[in-house]
Protein backbone atom coordinates (compact mmCIF):
# COMPACT_ATOMS: atom_id res chain seq x y z
CA UNK A 1 0.00 0.00 0.00
CA UNK A 2 1.47 3.35 -1.18
CA UNK A 3 0.83 6.13 1.72
CA UNK A 4 2.10 9.61 0.93
CA UNK A 5 3.89 11.47 3.41
CA UNK A 6 1.14 13.83 3.59
CA UNK A 7 -0.89 10.99 4.59
CA UNK A 8 1.43 10.02 7.90
CA UNK A 9 1.56 13.58 8.77
CA UNK A 10 -2.45 14.24 8.85
CA UNK A 11 -2.58 11.11 10.70
CA UNK A 12 -0.08 12.11 13.21
CA UNK A 13 -1.78 15.68 13.75
CA UNK A 14 -5.19 14.22 14.01
CA UNK A 15 -3.36 11.91 16.93
CA UNK A 16 -2.77 14.90 18.31
CA UNK A 17 -6.03 16.68 18.00
CA UNK A 18 -7.69 13.78 19.59
CA UNK A 19 -4.79 12.88 22.38
CA UNK A 20 -5.50 16.87 23.33
CA UNK A 21 -9.26 15.28 23.89
CA UNK A 22 -8.34 12.64 25.68
CA UNK A 23 -5.99 14.80 28.27
CA UNK A 24 -9.79 16.68 29.18
CA UNK A 25 -10.84 13.17 29.53
CA UNK A 26 -8.49 11.81 31.59
CA UNK A 27 -7.00 14.78 34.28
CA UNK A 28 -9.96 13.68 36.46
CA UNK A 29 -9.15 10.58 36.68
CA UNK A 30 -5.92 11.44 36.79
CA UNK A 31 -6.67 13.59 40.27
CA UNK A 32 -9.20 11.02 41.96
CA UNK A 33 -7.44 7.98 41.25
CA UNK A 34 -3.74 8.71 41.01
CA UNK A 35 -3.05 11.19 43.79
CA UNK A 36 -6.77 10.07 46.00
CA UNK A 37 -6.51 6.13 44.97
CA UNK A 38 -10.41 6.28 44.18
CA UNK A 39 -11.31 4.21 42.20
CA UNK A 40 -13.97 6.39 39.85
CA UNK A 41 -15.44 3.97 37.23
CA UNK A 42 -18.68 6.59 37.06
CA UNK A 43 -16.01 9.45 35.81
CA UNK A 44 -16.97 8.52 31.56
CA UNK A 45 -20.65 8.95 32.49
CA UNK A 46 -20.50 12.07 34.11
CA UNK A 47 -18.53 13.20 31.08
CA UNK A 48 -21.80 12.32 29.22
CA UNK A 49 -23.78 13.95 31.53
CA UNK A 50 -21.94 16.98 30.80
CA UNK A 51 -22.57 16.58 27.00
CA UNK A 52 -26.22 16.58 27.95
CA UNK A 53 -26.19 19.55 30.21
CA UNK A 54 -24.16 21.74 27.25
CA UNK A 55 -26.96 20.30 24.72
CA UNK A 56 -29.61 21.51 26.48
CA UNK A 57 -28.06 25.12 27.22
CA UNK A 58 -27.41 25.22 23.51
CA UNK A 59 -30.52 23.76 21.56
CA UNK A 60 -32.56 25.77 24.01
CA UNK A 61 -30.43 28.88 25.10
CA UNK A 62 -28.35 29.27 22.47
CA UNK A 63 -25.21 28.79 24.26
CA UNK A 64 -22.04 28.25 22.97
CA UNK A 65 -20.69 24.99 23.28
CA UNK A 66 -17.32 25.67 25.40
CA UNK A 67 -19.65 28.79 27.07
CA UNK A 68 -21.70 25.89 27.96
CA UNK A 69 -18.92 24.07 29.52
CA UNK A 70 -17.41 26.99 31.53
CA UNK A 71 -21.31 27.66 32.75
CA UNK A 72 -21.38 24.13 34.25
CA UNK A 73 -17.75 23.80 35.73
CA UNK A 74 -19.39 24.95 39.28
CA UNK A 75 -22.78 23.05 39.49
CA UNK A 76 -20.16 19.52 38.48
CA UNK A 77 -17.51 21.00 41.23
CA UNK A 78 -20.53 20.69 44.07
CA UNK A 79 -21.68 17.73 42.43
CA UNK A 80 -17.94 16.36 42.90
CA UNK A 81 -18.43 17.32 46.44
CA UNK A 82 -21.56 16.18 47.28
CA UNK A 83 -21.38 12.30 46.11
CA UNK A 84 -17.35 12.29 47.73
CA UNK A 85 -18.90 13.26 51.18
CA UNK A 86 -21.40 10.27 50.45
CA UNK A 87 -18.61 7.94 49.83
CA UNK A 88 -16.23 9.00 52.66
CA UNK A 89 -19.33 8.81 55.25
CA UNK A 90 -20.82 5.36 53.66
CA UNK A 91 -17.36 4.05 52.61
CA UNK A 92 -13.76 5.83 53.57
CA UNK A 93 -14.65 6.47 57.34
CA UNK A 94 -14.94 2.79 58.03
CA UNK A 95 -12.34 1.67 55.72
CA UNK A 96 -14.26 0.44 53.53
CA UNK A 97 -12.55 1.76 49.88
CA UNK A 98 -12.14 -1.31 47.90
CA UNK A 99 -15.13 -3.41 46.93
CA UNK A 100 -17.89 -1.33 48.34
CA UNK A 101 -16.96 1.62 47.02
CA UNK A 102 -16.30 -0.12 43.64
CA UNK A 103 -19.88 -1.45 43.55
CA UNK A 104 -21.00 2.66 44.49
CA UNK A 105 -19.60 3.82 41.74
CA UNK A 106 -20.78 1.17 39.38
CA UNK A 107 -24.27 2.29 40.96
CA UNK A 108 -23.60 5.81 39.94
CA UNK A 109 -22.69 4.79 36.24
CA UNK A 110 -25.68 2.83 35.82
CA UNK A 111 -28.22 5.75 37.39
CA UNK A 112 -26.60 8.44 35.36
CA UNK A 113 -27.09 6.11 32.55
CA UNK A 114 -30.43 5.12 33.06
CA UNK A 115 -31.43 8.39 33.70
CA UNK A 116 -30.59 10.15 30.71
CA UNK A 117 -32.19 7.07 28.73
CA UNK A 118 -35.32 7.92 30.50
CA UNK A 119 -35.07 11.62 30.23
CA UNK A 120 -33.70 11.81 26.40
CA UNK A 121 -33.73 8.25 24.85
CA UNK A 122 -31.47 6.69 23.32
CA UNK A 123 -31.21 9.02 20.05
CA UNK A 124 -27.69 10.51 18.99
CA UNK A 125 -27.88 14.43 20.32
CA UNK A 126 -25.33 17.09 19.00
CA UNK A 127 -25.10 20.45 19.35
CA UNK A 128 -24.22 23.39 16.69
CA UNK A 129 -21.49 26.11 16.83
CA UNK A 130 -19.67 28.10 14.04
CA UNK A 131 -16.75 26.10 14.62
CA UNK A 132 -17.97 22.30 14.36
CA UNK A 133 -17.89 22.06 10.51
CA UNK A 134 -14.84 24.33 9.33
CA UNK A 135 -10.86 23.33 9.20
CA UNK A 136 -7.85 25.34 9.77
CA UNK A 137 -5.35 25.14 6.84
CA UNK A 138 -1.93 24.30 7.52
CA UNK A 139 0.30 23.53 4.81
CA UNK A 140 -1.41 20.47 2.82
CA UNK A 141 -2.85 19.23 6.47
CA UNK A 142 -6.45 20.49 7.37
CA UNK A 143 -7.60 20.82 11.19
CA UNK A 144 -10.93 20.15 11.71
CA UNK A 145 -11.83 23.40 14.63
CA UNK A 146 -14.24 21.19 16.06
CA UNK A 147 -10.62 19.17 17.10
CA UNK A 148 -8.55 21.52 17.58
CA UNK A 149 -11.03 23.71 19.65
CA UNK A 150 -10.97 21.10 22.56
CA UNK A 151 -7.66 20.57 22.47
CA UNK A 152 -6.47 24.01 22.80
CA UNK A 153 -8.58 24.45 25.89
CA UNK A 154 -7.98 20.74 26.95
CA UNK A 155 -3.84 21.47 27.21
CA UNK A 156 -4.60 25.55 28.83
CA UNK A 157 -7.11 23.42 31.36
CA UNK A 158 -3.98 21.26 32.02
CA UNK A 159 -1.50 23.71 32.57
CA UNK A 160 -3.59 25.42 34.58
CA UNK A 161 -3.81 22.73 36.65
CA UNK A 162 -0.37 21.36 37.35
CA UNK A 163 0.23 25.01 38.26
CA UNK A 164 -1.94 25.25 40.56
CA UNK A 165 -0.85 21.97 42.18
CA UNK A 166 2.85 22.98 41.55
CA UNK A 167 2.83 26.68 43.27
CA UNK A 168 -0.14 26.71 45.76
CA UNK A 169 -0.48 25.61 49.21
CA UNK A 170 -3.56 23.81 48.67
CA UNK A 171 -2.50 22.04 45.15
CA UNK A 172 0.04 21.17 46.96
CA UNK A 173 -2.11 19.65 50.43
CA UNK A 174 -3.60 17.82 47.39
CA UNK A 175 -0.82 16.39 46.20
CA UNK A 176 0.28 15.20 49.87
CA UNK A 177 -2.85 14.27 51.16
CA UNK A 178 -2.31 10.61 49.63
CA UNK A 179 0.96 10.88 51.16
CA UNK A 180 1.36 11.37 54.61
CA UNK A 181 -2.56 12.96 56.27
CA UNK A 182 -0.87 13.26 59.50
CA UNK A 183 1.76 15.70 58.57
CA UNK A 184 -1.59 17.78 57.29
CA UNK A 185 -2.82 17.48 60.28
CA UNK A 186 0.30 18.66 62.28
CA UNK A 187 -0.17 22.01 59.87
CA UNK A 188 -3.29 22.62 60.46
CA UNK A 189 -5.24 21.10 56.97
CA UNK A 190 -8.07 18.64 57.48
CA UNK A 191 -7.04 15.83 54.67
CA UNK A 192 -10.69 15.40 54.21
CA UNK A 193 -11.71 18.75 53.28
CA UNK A 194 -8.69 18.54 50.96
CA UNK A 195 -9.88 15.29 49.32
CA UNK A 196 -13.44 16.48 48.89
CA UNK A 197 -11.31 19.36 47.29
CA UNK A 198 -9.88 17.29 44.75
CA UNK A 199 -12.65 14.91 43.93
CA UNK A 200 -14.83 17.94 43.34
CA UNK A 201 -12.09 19.42 40.56
CA UNK A 202 -11.48 15.81 38.86
CA UNK A 203 -15.71 16.08 38.53
CA UNK A 204 -15.61 19.46 37.26
CA UNK A 205 -12.99 18.85 34.75
CA UNK A 206 -15.26 15.61 33.78
CA UNK A 207 -17.98 18.42 32.43
CA UNK A 208 -15.88 20.42 30.53
CA UNK A 209 -14.58 16.81 28.89
CA UNK A 210 -18.69 16.13 28.24
CA UNK A 211 -18.82 20.11 26.60
CA UNK A 212 -15.93 18.91 24.16
CA UNK A 213 -17.40 15.82 23.46
CA UNK A 214 -20.73 16.56 22.22
CA UNK A 215 -18.57 19.19 20.15
CA UNK A 216 -16.55 16.17 18.02
CA UNK A 217 -19.16 13.98 17.80
CA UNK A 218 -22.81 13.28 19.06
CA UNK A 219 -23.34 11.47 21.94
CA UNK A 220 -25.81 9.03 23.35
CA UNK A 221 -26.31 7.69 27.07
CA UNK A 222 -24.14 4.15 26.98
CA UNK A 223 -21.36 6.17 24.98
CA UNK A 224 -19.64 6.58 28.07
CA UNK A 225 -18.73 2.93 28.48
CA UNK A 226 -16.08 3.14 25.60
CA UNK A 227 -14.21 5.52 27.82
CA UNK A 228 -13.92 3.74 31.10
CA UNK A 229 -10.84 1.07 30.19
CA UNK A 230 -9.38 3.99 27.81
CA UNK A 231 -9.09 6.88 31.01
CA UNK A 232 -7.64 4.31 33.55
CA UNK A 233 -5.32 3.22 30.74
CA UNK A 234 -4.12 6.82 29.97
CA UNK A 235 -3.41 7.55 33.92
CA UNK A 236 -1.33 4.78 34.45
CA UNK A 237 0.52 4.73 31.38
CA UNK A 238 1.41 8.52 32.57
CA UNK A 239 1.99 7.44 35.60
CA UNK A 240 -0.03 7.97 38.99
CA UNK A 241 -0.64 11.36 39.88
CA UNK A 242 1.11 13.08 36.97
CA UNK A 243 -0.74 15.26 35.08
CA UNK A 244 2.35 16.03 32.65
CA UNK A 245 2.45 12.46 32.13
CA UNK A 246 -1.11 12.30 31.56
CA UNK A 247 -1.35 14.64 28.94
CA UNK A 248 1.93 12.99 27.11
CA UNK A 249 0.02 9.62 27.79
CA UNK A 250 -2.71 11.40 26.01
CA UNK A 251 -1.04 12.56 23.41
CA UNK A 252 1.28 9.27 22.50
CA UNK A 253 -2.49 6.97 22.65
CA UNK A 254 -3.95 9.65 20.22
CA UNK A 255 -0.98 9.47 17.36
CA UNK A 256 -0.97 5.45 18.08
CA UNK A 257 -4.79 5.15 17.49
CA UNK A 258 -4.37 8.05 14.12
CA UNK A 259 -1.53 6.00 12.92
CA UNK A 260 -3.31 2.84 12.88
CA UNK A 261 -6.74 4.43 11.59
CA UNK A 262 -4.69 5.60 9.11
CA UNK A 263 -2.45 2.45 8.38
CA UNK A 264 -4.79 -0.56 9.38
CA UNK A 265 -8.59 0.78 9.86
CA UNK A 266 -10.59 1.79 13.20
CA UNK A 267 -11.53 -1.31 13.83
CA UNK A 268 -7.49 -2.34 15.57
CA UNK A 269 -7.45 1.28 17.23
CA UNK A 270 -8.47 0.09 20.43
CA UNK A 271 -6.55 -3.43 20.30
CA UNK A 272 -2.76 -1.38 18.79
CA UNK A 273 -3.54 1.48 21.39
CA UNK A 274 -3.62 -1.00 24.32
CA UNK A 275 -1.23 -2.98 23.01
CA UNK A 276 1.00 0.09 23.18
CA UNK A 277 -0.07 0.91 26.92
CA UNK A 278 1.32 -2.94 27.80
CA UNK A 279 4.63 -2.97 25.56
CA UNK A 280 5.15 0.50 27.21
CA UNK A 281 4.64 -0.76 30.95
CA UNK A 282 6.36 -3.71 30.48
CA UNK A 283 9.51 -1.74 29.90
CA UNK A 284 8.42 1.09 32.19
CA UNK A 285 6.09 -0.27 35.21
CA UNK A 286 5.43 2.98 36.76
CA UNK A 287 4.28 4.78 33.45
CA UNK A 288 5.99 7.35 31.72
CA UNK A 289 6.90 9.90 34.15
CA UNK A 290 5.72 7.62 37.35
CA UNK A 291 8.35 7.62 40.43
Amino acid sequence: MDLSLDLYIGAIIAGLLLGGFYTAVTIGISISFGILNIVNIAHPAFIILGSYVTYILNARLGVDPVLAGLIILPAFYFLGGAIYQVYFLSFERRGDESLRSLAFFFGLLFIIEVALILVFGVDYRYVSAPYIGPAAHLGVVDLPLRMLVPCAISLVMAVGLQLFLSHSFLGRAIMAVSQDQLALRLMAVDPIRIKRIAFSISIATAGLAGAFLIIIQPVEPSIGREYIGRVFAICVLGGMGSLSGTVLAAMLLGVVEGLTVTLIGPSWAPAIAFGFLLLTLAVRPSGIMGR
